[in-house]
């Protein structure tokens, strides 16, 4: 606000997941989680949604993972999370609406980041194409432009949604 004098759009970007069988985690690792996650999301949108309320303006897009929408073993707490973020955000569209804020979430599939470029050897990568139709996994810049329109005026009245950006992972 002091730079800019507004606050157009929050990007819940956020991501951690603890990859173990739920019978195997702790309180901790579920803490973990969650905090990042879920508890991120709703802090950071707390911080602004008064302001995007007094100017009847906004737009609040959440990156959450098909993880949320199907499910996925070892990743339990961290799929809580996320479909905790869908809820959230789905009910905070019903309620701020009103003032002209979108709320939405893009729901990925495996992205293709540096993070995760280490763990893909090409057996790995291989292995895990398997599962997607269009048989590769997705690039940064993919997600990025369903953001970009997500927080244009162009998607005046998209609120409340889930929009898979997953290379058809999850056909739900």
């Amino acid at each position: 606000l002091d730079t800019f004098g507004q606050i157009d759009v929050l990007f819940n970007n956020a991501g951690y997941g603890i990859y173990k069988p739920f019978a195997d985690s702790t309180p901790e690792d579920w803490a973990l989680d969650i905090n990042v996650n879920l508890y991120g999301t709703l802090n950071c949108t707390r911080a602004v949604i008064n302001h995007m309320i007094e100017r009847h303006y906004g737009k609040i897009i959440n990156i959450i993972s098909d993880a949320a929408r199907v499910g996925e073993p070892s990743l339990s707490t961290y799929s809580a999370a996320k479909a905790g973020m869908a809820g959230f955000a789905r009910t905070l569209a019903k309620e701020v609406g009103r003032y002209g804020i979108n709320v939405n979430c893009v729901s990925l599939g495996t992205i293709k980041t540096p993070l995760i470029e280490p763990l893909l050897t090409p057996e790995f990568e291989q292995k895990m194409v398997k599962s997607y139709p269009l048989k590769r996994l997705g690039l940064p810049e993919e997600p990025a432009r369903m953001a970009v329109f997500l927080a244009s005026d162009q998607c005046g009245w998209v609120t409340g949604q889930v929009i898979p950006v997953n290379g058809g992972y999850a056909t739900i």
